[in-house]
């Protein structure tokens, strides 16, 4: 009987193992994860910039924030949050629309074509977008004149194909009665979308909203093109043109780009937090109905 109880015993014991070792894994990796937004937030609040490895525990005499005040005396934050805010809620905007109208017609409406827009749309995502950027602001800038301009900001990002994907994805699952009872009752196509899709496919649009989000409010490249003028770029832009230019008259001036850094980071991870639970469950839930 020992015996037996020895054996009945040692699954457990090994699955007790094995989870134990899952778990330091998973917390090395989180760790990992973690050390650059921990070298960011240290690194803002140093009054003098220490790289060795001591200084990711940094003495309290070194620690300041005087750092956040010299960035914003160099660099208008507040100004700067709001381009960056005015550009990201413009892009998740026309994210939205057009994301909604487009998925909504590749999975309910019948015509001819369909097939051939759905694959353009998957080949979007396979084209690099540097390789579209000369052309666009050729485009852009000189065509349209929407240079120093939030349109010329938002518009190569109006249309995003992962959230035309994403919505045609939802789409697809509602069944088609629900669909063809609401045009016997005589609504039209827009009708349906906005008073009987939408309101079913909620998870689609908070997935495809902080999807958006985060692209746009961390992007600096097209920007850095578009905009010359100080007063109308972003966080991302006002930064690097901060550490190329007035950041060799500070003592830290790397501790105010990380400051900075901090600043831009905030709204994200704030995002993150209160939507954690609706963002996961809303992929989980795409991936077992997909």
């Amino acid at each position: 009987m020992t015996a037996t109880t020895t054996r009945a015993t040692r699954p457990g014991r090994s699955g007790r193992v094995i989870s134990a070792l899952r778990f330091a894994l998973l917390l090395v990796g989180a760790v990992a994860a973690l050390v650059p937004f921990y070298y960011m937030v240290i690194g803002a609040l140093q009054r003098k910039r220490d790289t060795s490895l001591l200084g990711l525990l940094p003495l309290p005499q070194n620690l300041t924030l005087d750092n956040f005040v010299e960035i914003n005396e160099s660099v208008n934050l507040f100004g700067s949050l709001l381009n960056s805010l005015i550009f990201t809620a413009g892009v998740v905007g026309c994210t939205l629309v057009f994301g909604l109208l487009v998925g909504y017609a590749l999975a309910v409406l019948s015509f001819r074509g369909r097939g051939l827009v759905f694959a353009l749309v998957l080949l979007v995502q396979a084209i690099p977008f540097q390789l579209l950027m000369i052309p666009l602001y050729v485009m852009v800038v000189r065509y349209f004149g929407l240079a120093d301009n939030f349109i010329g900001m938002i518009l190569p990002f109006a249309i995003n194909s992962v959230a035309v994907l994403i919505f045609r994805q939802y789409f697809l699952q509602i069944p088609r009665d629900v669909f063809d009872a609401a045009r016997i009752d005589g609504a039209s196509e827009l009708r349906i979308l906005l008073l009987i899709a939408v309101p079913l496919v909620r998870p689609a649009v908070l997935t495809a909203m902080l999807v958006t989000f985060i692209g746009p409010w961390n992007e600096f490249l097209w920007p850095f093109l578009v905009t010359k003028d100080a007063t109308k770029q972003t966080l991302a832009v006002s930064l690097a043109n901060f550490s190329q230019t007035n950041g060799s008259f500070l003592e830290n001036p790397m501790g105010a780009v990380l400051a900075g850094a901090c600043v831009l980071a905030v709204p994200v991870v704030v995002l993150f937090l209160m939507f954690q639970r609706h963002f996961t469950s809303a992929n989980l839930g795409s991936a077992i109905k997909g």
